[in-house]
């Protein structure tokens, strides 16, 4: 193999350039906008950006105090089925427990159920991750190969579905709401479907295809925490059931903090409550499932309404009021400095 060698250019020869081609993109001659930066630009754009930024955040904190909210703490009211929720030999036997509580207004409007938890981590790393989302969308799957474990099959090998720490941990307290009236008690009327978001139930889950939802789920078993199995969670709607039911996607959909709140329910708009809950005398029937003692946790219900700008959740507009009042101040401090300075050079050119 012959050795290939390079030699210098000889005299008279042209040596190759090395500078990039005389092209306008090359040359770095392209039409370009540079902004000028003025006091004046730059002051402006900090007082309405600060401007902005404090209408929007008040309008949002306006809204949001507008939103008729009542929190009711059951953890104690129900401290008997609590205490025998402690003991996990116990799961096979019912307890039941009522919340009394008044209304001293109507709540006019659409009214939301909210099941709320305190000192519940769901943002353990290997709680999040420990779920089938192949199963979750019909597959047929290995789970022994997902991170589901240490929930994914039992001792004869028979595979859990759902399979996962987060589907074996989903809240099944069970609530009914009652309006109490002098000569009788009216159920208030819940809608226990459409509270999931769109995508999660048309698209992230999906039931096995099979005729019915029982041979679907043959040769499964239900979660270890369970009462029912998974094709059985609503009885009295049989769309509701399976990986679709609504109760489970919103549980599947984690929460970033401890303390957090779920959608439970919708109060259905008819009959005396065709413009929300009457003022008067309430109670919760509630069937204690999800025990918190072990985590010294709360429950929570919640009953509320919605606005344009969304729940009662203050937050957003406090960022958009801090960051409108950091622009301004920021405002007013280049402000004073840039007189500060023109003050100085006035006072050397004289």
């Amino acid at each position: 193999m012959k050795n290939k060698t390079s030699f210098p250019p000889q005299e008279g020869e042209a040596r190759p350039s090395r500078c990039p081609d005389n092209s306008a993109f090359k040359q770095q001659k392209l039409p370009a906008w540079k902004p000028q930066l003025t006091i004046a630009t730059v002051l402006s754009s900090f007082f309405l950006t600060g401007a902005f930024c404090l209408s929007v955040g008040v309008c949002l904190i306006l809204s949001t105090n507008s939103v008729r909210e009542i929190q009711i703490d059951y953890s104690d009211k129900c401290s008997d089925c609590s205490k025998l929720r402690e003991n996990s030999s116990n799961w096979i036997k019912e307890c039941h427990c009522s919340v009394n509580f008044m209304l001293k207004e109507d709540i006019l409007g659409d009214v939301f159920m909210y099941y709320g938890l305190q000192n519940f981590y769901q943002n353990h790393r290997r709680y999040v991750i420990s779920r089938s989302d192949a199963q979750l969308l019909g597959r047929n799957v290995n789970i022994q190969k997902s991170y589901c474990a240490p929930f994914t099959t039992y001792r004869n090998g028979t595979p859990m579905a759902p399979c996962g720490a987060i589907a074996n941990s989903m809240f099944n307290d069970t609530i009914d709401l009652f309006y109490n009236l002098k000569s009788s008690v009216i159920q208030v009327p819940l809608l226990k479907t459409g509270n999931s978001w769109w995508t999660d139930k048309n698209v992230k889950f999906r039931n096995p295809k099979s005729y019915n939802l029982s041979s679907a789920f043959a040769g499964t078993a239900r979660p270890p925490y369970w009462q029912k199995p998974v094709y059985l969670l609503d009885e009295e709607d049989e769309r509701n059931n399976g990986y679709v039911n609504d109760d489970f996607i919103i549980w599947m959909r984690v929460s970033a903090f401890a303390t957090f709140r779920n959608l439970y329910r919708r109060v259905s708009r008819i009959r005396q409550f065709a413009d929300g809950l009457p003022a008067g005398n309430y109670t919760f029937h509630i069937s204690y499932n999800f025990p918190v003692t072990k985590f010294k946790g709360r429950k929570y219900v919640i009953l509320s309404t919605v606005v344009w700008s969304g729940g009662s959740n203050p937050f957003l507009g406090i960022a958009y009021v801090v960051s409108g009042t950091a622009a301004t101040l920021t405002g007013f401090v280049i402000t004073a400095i840039h007189l500060k300075l023109r003050k100085k050079k006035s006072y050397f050119q004289k």
